[in-house]
């Protein structure tokens, strides 16, 4: 197949999952097209089969704003036209799908390119409710040939938001479980904990919907009962609250901020326990990297996150804001080396049996061929 893939080319899940199912497919023998303003920032190296397209913006004097949705549009028209694609595949609503029909009607008289969009998270329950876009992700969705969503919580939340009777897929977010593995060799671990103190880890844009001072509020009660470390990784607009939170709450010298690292499988390696106590989130695929690496998951019940954590079997869940609880849960992982290991075990082999991109990536090819087949 040909396949044109268009997603933000900047850091997040969609932009990850959707760089990492092009390789992917890239590797299985299709072609695939990137479309976006600038390359995928997981695409570092060479791969064959895999060509970028770069979205050129107007710069003309007249426009107030640079009109990225249309120039997009220009270059489906472009890509597909010139490369035969057989379909599009978009991931985040706004306003990758919009684009992809607007390039679809205008080749309409020339060939069928289908159309599929990824939904992933905010453009569904946050930008997309905002009243200025949220008939324009209806129709876009609507639309589209096919629609998938990361979880069913996405699935069902996208359906009753915006009244949409179209079937969507149910399409779960996915990683490379030889990338993201446990390799215990302790080298980071020694430089964050050299006294044998537990560590919990979370990743995260710092942004308020994950709650990172929820985290740093758990981590005061826990370093109370166990010697512990707290190593934060990311970037964004809370982060300067979250520093002032750590002085304020005296724990700066057991909480470390490392901002944005590539090096994530070495610092989930080190952890004990990954925490992610967010009030959003429709799939958690950094808590999916964590239990590929062995570490158990305290969680928040929100969203896409029931799905992916079992309670009392790959972690715990609480609800949203429950402190105490989550440090209740972290407290006796750290007490009982025997349950830690079982968690640890259990997370490994659900994120391989279940999210690993052998069983996942052939499910999006699946629904390729049952949409070009419609």
């Amino acid at each position: 197949m040909k396949i044109g893939i268009t997603c933000y080319p900047t850091y997040g899940g969609s932009g990850v999952i959707a760089t990492e199912l092009g390789k992917a497919l890239a590797k299985r023998g299709h072609q695939i097209h990137f479309i976006s303003y600038a390359l995928p920032f997981r695409l570092t190296h060479y791969i064959e089969n895999i060509v970028f397209h770069e979205v050129e913006l107007s710069n003309y004097p007249l426009f107030e704003f640079p009109l990225y949705s249309l120039a997009l549009a220009s270059k489906m028209v472009e890509v597909a036209t010139y490369e035969n694609l057989d379909l599009f595949h978009v991931h985040y609503a706004i306003p990758h799908a919009t684009s992809a029909y607007l390039a679809k009607q205008i080749l309409n008289e020339k060939m069928d390119v289908k159309v599929i969009t990824t939904l992933h998270g905010t453009d569904i329950t946050l930008v997309g409710l905002e009243p200025s876009f949220l008939s324009l992700v209806k129709f876009s969705t609507e639309q589209s040939d096919g629609v998938t969503a990361v979880s069913r919580f996405l699935k069902e939340k996208t359906l009753i938001n915006y009244s949409i009777e179209k079937d969507i897929e149910v399409v779960p977010n996915f990683i490379d479980t030889e990338i993201y593995k446990p390799n215990k060799d302790g080298a980071f671990r020694e430089h964050i904990a050299p006294n044998g103190e537990k560590i919990i880890v979370h990743t995260s844009n710092f942004r308020q919907v994950k709650r990172v001072t929820d985290t740093i509020k758990v981590f005061e009660q826990v370093v109370k009962e166990i010697p512990s470390k707290l190593v934060l990784v990311g970037d964004g607009p809370d982060r300067s609250e979250c520093e002032r939170l750590c002085r304020e709450l005296h724990l700066c010298d057991h909480v470390k901020f490392l901002g944005k690292q590539d090096a994530l499988v070495e610092i989930l390696n080190a952890a004990d326990v990954f925490l992610i106590p967010s009030q959003s989130e429709s799939f958690g695929l950094a808590a999916l990297e964590a239990m590929a690496c062995g570490v158990p998951v305290v969680s928040s019940s929100v969203g896409g996150l029931p799905e992916l954590v079992r309670h009392n079997e790959t972690g715990y869940i609480a609800e949203i804001g429950d402190i105490s609880r989550m440090a209740k849960y972290i407290v006796d992982l750290f007490s009982n080396e025997k349950k830690h290991k079982l968690f640890a075990e259990n997370s490994r082999k659900r994120a391989v049996e279940n999210f690993d991109k052998s069983i996942v990536v052939p499910m999006y090819e699946n629904y390729y061929k049952k949409i070009l087949e419609k």
